[in-house]
């Protein structure tokens, strides 16, 4: 009776639309019937804090430590915390946009507490309905939020919810955080990408190791974007995730084979999104509060002037799809990543730009090998552009991730990259709009 009585509750949390989704499963939530077989050997790896997997989204807690624990529920507290130098070179410089345009450079160097990750996390009543209520600030960018999610998981076929979530875009939105080659994302990465957005969303195993999730969101990116500016149209994002070898890719399914393969991982995934987006804020002025769509000379996308002289986009398409590859064996492992992205259907203030469409295409190649095993990696970064305005940005570097404790809770990491034109921009990353130079950074995190 008391199961029959569950059933109907979780039915009922399903429909209505007041409860939001848990990117997290604490660790009595696990069902023996979904453990799957881990077939790599580790090598020295203790006491990892994180979790091995997660098909949940992009901002997971690790394993943290338990608070409460009882019939009626759990809390536990987890944290996420990054410092770091960044050194982008040369200090300034003029660029030119591809209207050529000239635009100022100016090199960052500067040290941060970056960012930090407070998760509060369990389950209530049943293992199966979890929560996660999140403090997360970005130092760069002076940005603090509260935020939450519900979850109610059926069954291993079907987790559904609400709340704040990622749009499908790429790879590296879909769980792998914060196990990066390096402490962000590469420009072949951040160029394109969509963001975060309150949403509802469903997520499983179709078959064995092979897994999906989609979500239906209010736009591309809320941070920034208050209720009362979004507009009816929603973001539709949906991805496939295909594991044949071993069923896994180790933990969060991240970059850099610290837990060393004895059997080759294998992992594909095709993504895609679609929303039609809106600058979300008066035409009078120049700055859009959309912030999240750039082109690839690195300017934002909804900005006057952006494509001419007294042209403002007041609402374009965004249509995004990314396929990705990757392989971990023995210490090995070499992630690729290809991008293609149309902005269309404009809806234009002024006067009617040579551009109507533009359509981008690139790509992002990241091997990266455990020189000692549990303890020293090492790994190379590039990006590549066929861009929509012939500019080509690239990037090429490499790194060194050195794990004092043998595993992914603590790292020290150093890189170095050259980038040309960058395509991507702003101060939460690695990358600084039209940069052509040197960037070096240095940074240690940890997860707890």
């Amino acid at each position: 009776m008391k199961s029959i009585q569950w059933k109907l509750t979780g039915l009922c949390l399903f429909l209505l639309p007041l409860f939001t989704i848990a990117q997290h499963i604490t660790p009595q939530d696990i069902d023996t019937t979904e453990k799957k077989t881990v077939v790599y050997l580790k090598r020295g790896v203790t006491n990892d804090t994180s979790y091995k997997n997660s098909a949940a989204g992009e901002f997971t807690p690790g394993r943290g430590f338990d608070l409460v624990k009882s019939g009626f529920g759990t809390l536990n507290i987890s944290l996420y915390a990054m410092v770091r130098y960044l050194n982008q070179m040369p200090g300034k410089q003029t660029w030119y946009d591809h209207l050529g345009r000239p635009r100022t450079f100016a090199g960052r160097n500067d040290f941060n507490w970056h960012r930090a990750m407070i998760w509060f996390s369990g389950w209530l009543g049943t293992p199966k309905l979890t929560y996660a209520s999140t403090v997360w600030t970005v130092m760069t960018t002076q940005q603090t939020l509260v935020y939450g999610q519900l979850q109610y998981r059926f069954n291993k076929w079907a987790r559904v919810g609400m709340g704040i979530g990622p749009n499908l875009s790429i790879r590296s939105l879909q769980g792998s955080f914060p196990f990066y080659s390096s402490t962000d994302r590469t420009m072949g990465e951040e160029s394109l990408r969509g963001g975060f957005t309150n949403g509802l969303w469903v997520n499983g195993e179709i078959v064995p190791k092979l897994h999906y999730r989609i979500m239906i969101g209010n736009n591309l990116s809320i941070l920034g974007i208050q209720a009362s500016k979004l507009t009816r149209d929603l973001a539709y994002s949906a991805n496939l995730t295909w594991m044949p070898t071993t069923g896994e890719f180790g933990p969060r399914g991240g970059v850099v084979d610290l837990e060393w393969h004895e059997k080759p991982a294998t992992r594909f995934g095709i993504s895609a999104v679609h929303s039609r987006e809106d600058r979300f804020n008066n035409i009078g002025q120049p700055s859009p509060d959309n912030t999240q769509v750039r082109m690839t000379d690195g300017v934002l996308f909804f900005e006057t002037d952006a494509l001419g002289t007294g042209t403002t986009v007041l609402n374009a398409d965004y249509d995004m799809m990314a396929i990705d590859a990757g392989i971990k064996y023995k210490g090995f492992n070499l992630q690729a990543e290809f991008y293609a992205r149309k902005l269309s259907k404009f809806n234009i203030e002024g006067p009617t730009p040579a551009t109507t469409k533009i359509t981008d295409i690139g790509y992002s190649i990241q091997p990266n090998y455990m020189v000692i095993p549990s303890l020293l990696n090492v790994y190379a970064i590039h990006s590549y552009f066929f861009d929509e305005f012939k500019r080509h940005p690239w990037e090429l570097g490499g790194g060194v991730n050195v794990y004092p404790l043998k595993n992914r809770s603590w790292r020290l990491n150093l890189q170095v990259h050259h980038v040309y034109k960058s395509s991507a921009g702003g101060t939460f990353g690695l990358y600084t709009a039209g940069q052509t130079g040197t960037t070096f950074t240095f940074g240690s995190d940890i997860l707890l």
